[in-house]
This record gives C-alpha cells, structure tokens and sequence, in this order.
C-alpha cells in the first residue's frame, strides 16, 4: 500500500510539528504540500522536506491531485472554508480545534457530511489519544470505581498568548475538559456555569483568570474545572474521577520524586503541552494516517463532538458574561 499523501495547511506552531511529526515518526504516510498565509514559512518547510511544495492557496492545496488527505492546523475563522473544500473534494481532513469558531457553521459542517456515504472529518483532541485517559476510560466502562458521580479537573496554563481574552480561556482551553467529560462519561453536558474567583495579578489587563467552571451531565454528573493559565509555574493537566467504589486521578508527573536536605521533597513539573501530550499527538495523527489507508471510519473524535464541544464553549462565554448557570442547547443529531 503507498504512503498516504497529506497536505498540512498552516505551519506555525502546531502545524510545523504535524510536518514533523508525519515526516520522522509516522508510518504510511508523508507531507506532500504545505500551506501557509506566510508564504516564506511554508516554502522553507517545504524546501526542508523531499517531495514536498508549497501551495499558495489553501483551497488549491486541499484540490491537488497529489494530496489524499488534509490537516488543517490554519486559524479557526479559516476552517468552514476548508472543511467545506474537503468534503467537496471528498478528502479526509484532520482537523485542529476548533471544528469552526461558531455552532452555527459548525452545526452545518456536521449537516453536510452526514450527506456523504462515510464520514470524513476527525477533531483535534488529542487527550482521548493520552496513555493515561485511555486507561481512565477503560477503568470506567469496566465499571471498577462503580457508578461514577464526580469529576474534577485543573488546567493551568505558565502563560498564554498576548491576543488571550477572558472568552478564549473558555474556548481554547475549558474545550478540552469539554471533550473530555464527553469521552469519558459517554454524555453529553446539560449545563455550564463560570465562576470569577479574585483575577491574577499577573494577569493581563482586563483577563479574567484563574475561572472555575460548572459543568453538568445530563444524568446529574458534576464536574469542575479550574482554569488558570498565567501561572508563571508550567503546564499542569490533571483529572480525577470519585465513584461510589473509589476515585482515580491522572495528570500527577510523577517520575522521579526526590527528596534532600534540608528537608525538600519534589519533582519536575512538565513545562509545556508538547511534554506531556507528544505521545498522545503522535498516537492520533498514526491512528488517523491508518485509518484513512485503510478506507476504515475514523475512530477518535467527529465533527459532531467538535459541534458538541462548541455548543458547551457558546454557554460558557454567556455564562462568563452573566454570572448564571447556562443550559446547553443541543441540535438533534443528523
């Protein structure tokens, strides 16, 4: 079977590690076309890599008739556009959070390849692809910590970008324990309230952080998530589940704990997300590259989670907004 062809579109952060990540760690698969709206970045990447150019024009990319699949690493204001193309193109897509930046066209995104004879977009969320969650999740639906009944979660951030506002705390960052409640429970979320403890001073001007939000399942789950991400520490992930048979936490970093005078005991923080969810990226671009050679259903997160995940995001930046609990307004499922 021949590799498959990519095109990753967008390569700064995120999409100039995809590049990487395709070209020396993934099997079946290599970088045939990069796209960037800065133009000199994606022609040194490509100019780095065998076999690969530069396409000017993202939809030009998603066409050409050397690219079998797409990862879309672009702004999320961009990705109706091009999830559009793709479909159109009927070429399987990749594509970072958020599947659009409102519900509205994510909504339609999910109506349009429901039309289509199999699915073909995957979400970027890529914790369902981390050892530790996995190991989470199968420790609930093998029903060992019994019924699970509450769910808490930190996300602390050492820092954000400078274009960080109080809203993008709940849409870049809460998305992901979002995700994860959803994954984990197998539910979708009723409601979301956001809580404004005291702000950071350290925080921007006007940038509501730490935030505390409130999620609830439809059965009653409770879960909190606190979000802090202008620390000044590192990048702290961490999840527990109670149950009525015990509880059980991931995210602690712990590899070596030591302990020296005069009295000090610790360890090492990991210091940023390429740290602790490498792996978990490699793991979902792999499993996705396979099952797309493969002509199988994808099997990590749908464009209806990325609409799911958007409708709970919408909520949360009206409940930041009002101070109120927000009910959660779900489409029905095409």
């Amino acid at each position: 079977m021949s590799d498959l062809r990519i095109a990753v579109l967008g390569v700064g952060v995120m999409g100039a590690d995809h590049v990487a990540r395709i070209t020396s760690k993934i099997s079946g698969a290599r970088v045939t076309v990069v796209n960037d709206y800065v133009t000199e970045k994606a022609e040194q990447i490509a100019f780095e890599i065998e076999g690969c150019r530069a396409v000017a024009d993202p939809l030009d990319a998603i066409a050409d008739p050397e690219v079998d699949a797409v990862v879309l690493a672009t702004p999320g204001s961009t990705h109706e556009k091009q999830l559009l193309a793709c479909l159109e193109h009927r070429k399987p897509v990749m594509c970072e959070k958020p599947l659009t930046t409102d519900v509205a066209t994510s909504l339609e995104i999910v109506r349009r390849e429901s039309e289509l004879e199999r699915p073909l977009i995957q979400v970027g969320f890529m914790r369902r692809f981390d050892d530790e969650y996995m190991r989470l999740k199968a420790l609930l639906d093998g029903g060992e910590l019994g019924e699970p009944l509450v769910m808490h979660c930190v996300h602390r951030n050492p820092g954000v970008p400078s274009y960080f506002d109080s809203s993008l705390i709940v849409k870049d960052s809460l998305v992901h324990e979002v995700d994860v409640t959803r994954f984990l429970f197998g539910e979708e979320i009723a409601s979301v309230r956001i809580v404004k403890p005291n702000s950071n001073p350290g925080a921007p001007e006007g940038v509501i952080d730490p935030q505390i939000a409130i999620l609830r399942t439809v059965s009653g789950r409770h879960v909190d998530v606190e979000l802090f991400v202008t620390t000044g520490v590192a990048y702290e992930v961490r999840t527990e589940v109670v149950g009525e048979k015990g509880s059980a936490m991931i995210g602690l970093d712990v590899g070596m704990v030591r302990k020296a005078a005069p009295g000090t005991w610790g360890g090492t923080i990991t210091p940023g997300f390429r740290e602790r969810f490498g792996r978990a990226y490699d793991t979902e671009i792999q499993r996705w590259v396979d099952a797309v050679r493969n002509n199988t259903n994808i099997d990590g997160p749908t464009a209806w989670d990325g609409y799911a995940a958007a409708a709970v995001c919408a909520a949360g930046v009206e409940s930041l907004e009002s101070g109120l609990p927000v009910d959660v307004r779900l489409a029905d499922r095409p």
